[in-house]
């Protein structure tokens, strides 16, 4: 949630100050001459019957800083230097405490696109993109006097013929309805529904009394399989509004080739120019390895009902392939002198195992890079000014993490970075990202879990304000990956061909290490249980959100069975 989004009463709006314009981001380094191929950073990209085109220079229509403490405001912004024959599609809002960082989409139609279940001979198709009839001022701060504050913000909501949708809002500083020819509307069929993403402020309307809510949004199907491409624009609506679907929608990719995906070449590319340096705490002893290292260091392919395990094989070939994690089989160590070594892993045969796949409708790119680890450490308490082992809690055998990098098939530029943490994450834009080398990345690995961060320092789990919960402490070291250079593509499945065969223990659905169930849960109780009256309740409330997994040893399943793996990333 952005830092500005709290309460403001436009009835103090003398306290207001002029905004100043946010500095555009850009990557530390230039990026390269892609390989050539497709339509990857072509700077277009084709939908099926319109073709879309990435701005991101704007000018300002209004903006606003909050209070005098820090940039805390807000700016509105439309497209600049739209090219001859597209149109704009709706306005731009973000706040003014962090780089300029958005883009918006416009569009032109396709002349005699037709898809193949298209009769040419029969079909009369209306046009991609009309005029709105008209616009309804959706929201302004006062009466209309515009005398009484000067110039002042209106937001008004194209109003679309039937059969249309408005994709975005637009913005205007005076009391003056905006000229339909301004803005284009979106047959519905071109169209996919969109849902509030992230609330950017809430501010109260003082005529109208009531709070208005300014949000990002993104598209309601997203994954691998989905077809929405988000605009760029914003939502603004009642805080008591119960809307079950937008007035706006996002734009639906129908072109089934997603000719802007990046080819094999291009792939490897991205990959040697963005790949993130991995760095582990410098305490870490549970180190991550390769698969293969794994395997052939002793690991066990255990069945239900069966009394010993079998060797697995180094390429994992006797691996029960597809079907789910029905619970009947299982990976475990060894209970020879080879289990120890296997616990802390071999970082020189570490290797960070990528998927490709298709984000936001084919018009980014998701390179989800997974890092295995042998052995998940156990966790420690972090109780005030106190730290508490917890022994055999947050433990197990097999422990897969993974981060993903969001690329921009307009231009191929990193757009974000998601850190998996545990059993959620976090999307960073790449302006809040820190880079070692040119436009590489650092993720920081938590010392025993493994979870990805952006930056080092100690991240709870449980209650940062109090100071309460799991520790995941962060820092750099000599120990690191780096995922430019050790990678392996193990999955790319928009580029239907041969250049990419899926290792065999990637089919491998059931879980990478065993179950064990401890009391550790009875013996957190108890501990809670000696705790003074006044922070007895916060503790418990706390651990009670905490994921089941940390009070027994579970082996995780693999990448593929992990619902990201076709879906979008949590958060």
């Amino acid at each position: 949630m952005a830092s500005g989004c709290s309460w403001f009463n436009w009835s103090n709006a003398h306290y207001l100050l002029p905004s100043d314009e946010p500095d555009h981001f850009s990557l530390p380094s230039p990026t390269p001459e892609w390989p050539q191929g497709g339509g990857f950073a072509s700077g277009i990209a084709s939908l099926g019957e319109i073709e879309v085109l990435k701005i991101t220079q704007f000018v300002s229509i209004w903006g606003c800083n909050l209070s005098r403490r820090g940039n805390n405001g807000f700016t509105f912004y439309r497209p600049l230097r739209i090219p001859e024959g597209f149109h704009c599609l709706g306005h731009y809002c973000q706040p003014n405490d962090r780089p300029l960082h958005g883009y918006l989409l416009v569009a032109r139609e396709v002349d005699g696109y037709f898809q193949e279940s298209d009769h040419i001979s029969n079909i009369v198709k209306l046009p991609a993109l009309v005029e709105p009839i008209d616009f309804t001022l959706i929201w302004s701060p006062d009466d209309g006097s515009e005398e009484k504050y000067g110039e002042c913000v209106y937001i008004w909501l194209p109003q679309p013929p039937d059969g249309y949708k408005s994709m975005g809002y637009f913005v205007t500083n005076k009391l003056e309805k905006p000229e339909v020819g301004e803005v284009r509307c979106v047959r519905a069929d071109l169209t996919d529904r969109c849902e509030t993403y992230r609330l950017m402020f809430n501010i109260s309307s003082k005529c109208k009394n009531f709070l208005v809510q300014i949000w990002s949004t993104r598209a309601c199907h997203r994954g691998m399989l989905g077809r929405g491409v988000p605009v760029g624009t914003f939502h603004c609506c009642s805080y008591k509004g119960t809307e079950k679907e937008l007035p706006i929608a996002c734009l639906k990719n129908l072109d089934s080739t997603l000719p802007t995906m990046p080819n094999i070449n291009q792939i490897h590319s991205l990959i040697n120019h963005y790949g993130p340096t991995v760095f582990f705490h410098p305490e870490e002893i549970y180190l991550p390895s390769s698969v293969s290292w794994f395997f052939e260091n002793g690991v066990l392919l255990h069945r239900d009902g069966m009394s010993s395990g079998e060797a697995i094989h180094v390429c994992g070939t006797n691996l029960p392939a597809g079907g789910r994690n029905d619970t009947v089989c299982w990976m475990d160590l060894p209970t020879d002198g080879c289990r120890d070594k296997i616990i802390y892993g071999n970082l020189e045969s570490a290797k960070l195992y990528v998927h490709v796949k298709p984000a936001l409708g084919g018009t980014f790119t998701d390179i989800a890079m997974w890092v295995f680890c042998p052995f998940n450490g156990p966790s420690t308490l972090k109780l005030g000014i106190v730290n508490i082992s917890l022994g055999k809690i947050g433990q197990h055998v097999g422990d897969w993490e993974h981060i993903t990098l969001r690329i921009c098939n307009f231009s191929g530029e990193l757009f974000s970075i998601y850190f998996s943490q545990h059993s959620g994450g976090e999307w960073v834009d790449a302006y809040n990202l820190e880079f070692i080398e040119g436009n590489k990345a650092i993720v920081y690995s938590s010392k025993s879990g493994h979870a990805s961060y952006p930056h080092p320092g100690l991240y709870i789990q449980g209650s940062s304000k109090l100071g309460i919960g799991i520790r995941n402490d962060c820092a750099r070291s000599h120990l690191f990956i780096d995922s430019s250079i050790h990678y392996e593509i193990v999955a790319a499945e928009h580029l239907r061909c041969n250049e990419i065969v899926e290792p065999c223990w990637l089919q491998f659905m059931r879980e990478w290490g065993p179950t064990i169930v401890y009391s550790s849960r009875t013996k957190l109780d108890n501990f809670i249980d000696r705790l003074p009256l006044k922070i007895r309740l916060t503790v418990a409330n706390i651990f009670r959100k905490l994921p089941a997994e940390l009070f027994g040893e579970v082996g995780p399943t693999g990448p593929k069975e992990k619902n990201n793996w076709e879906g979008d990333e949590r958060g």
